[in-house]
């Protein structure tokens, strides 16, 4: 498989995206609320719907949040698949509400392994890209994770989706901790951010759980690439399939697992 030719397409897929989100940011005319699953408005849609474009060519099944994958839930979450998985939208909240973190989320995945990944950050113009073993960038430059040793030294990001009632008391009750023990948590409101931010050395952890795939898989190789963790919160190895997320820069993985 060429993934040097499914980044370019990717590159394109994110530049037609990134207009459509700067071009709707601030002007929506419909929102929409899905059950059990946010906000959707129709730059989501528009977004999706020009990814899918770019990306059909390359001969593999799309997965994407709004609609241009049809199948079930346990196909969604069957792994070992090859597809591409893509969120137009992440942080579609903080968009609707002009808060500027959002992305665009678009990764490769092989036998259900996360070859080729990128993320776009419109309002920070900002572009994170990575093919599995040839590292990690942003605009460029090589990226790599904090050399944060204690979780009291640690900034800690996190997410909550509050429909989920037992989801968010986990949620709350890990936070509890965190706050306690971290310098400080941070919620951007946007998961493939924050694992940009987790590969970039700015967040030394990040957790999170009731993410689908889409959210998680570009991320969870910009991590890797750039030396961290992941794993579950049961310390079982992460696949974007996985209900729950840890991400750290590696030195305090064991410490963060032993809190949960």
């Amino acid at each position: 498989m060429d993934l040097q030719n499914g980044m370019k397409l990717a590159q394109s897929a994110a530049i037609k995206s990134r207009k459509i989100l700067l071009d709707y940011f601030g002007k929506l005319k419909n929102i929409e609320k899905k059950h059990m699953a946010g906000l959707v408005t129709e730059a989501d849609r528009l977004s999706e719907q020009a990814i899918v474009e770019v990306l059909k060519p390359f001969g593999v099944q799309i997965t994407g949040e709004e609609g241009s994958f049809e199948s079930s839930k346990e196909e969604l979450f069957k792994e070992g698949q090859t597809r591409w998985l893509i969120d137009p939208l992440d942080g579609t909240t903080n968009y609707v509400h002009g808060f500027p973190i959002f992305c665009t989320s678009i990764a490769l995945q092989v036998n259900g392994v996360v070859q080729l990944g990128l993320i776009d950050v419109p309002m920070l113009d900002r572009v994170y890209s990575s093919i599995r073993g040839q590292g990690v960038f942003c605009n460029g430059e090589k990226l790599s994770v904090s050399e944060t040793k204690s979780l009291e030294d640690s900034l800690a990001s996190t997410g909550f989706f509050s429909e989920n009632k037992e989801a968010l008391k986990r949620q709350l009750n890990f936070f509890t901790k965190m706050v306690d023990t971290c310098r400080g948590v941070r919620r951007a409101g946007a998961a493939a951010f924050d694992l940009c931010m987790v590969a970039e050395g700015v967040f030394d952890l990040f957790w999170e759980e009731g993410l689908q795939p889409w959210d998680t898989a570009a991320g969870l190789l910009f991590v890797e690439e750039a030396g961290g963790q992941l794993s579950t919160y049961d310390g079982e190895p992460y696949t974007p399939e996985k209900k729950n997320i840890l991400a750290t820069n590696g030195l305090i993985h064991k410490d963060c697992l032993s809190n949960f």
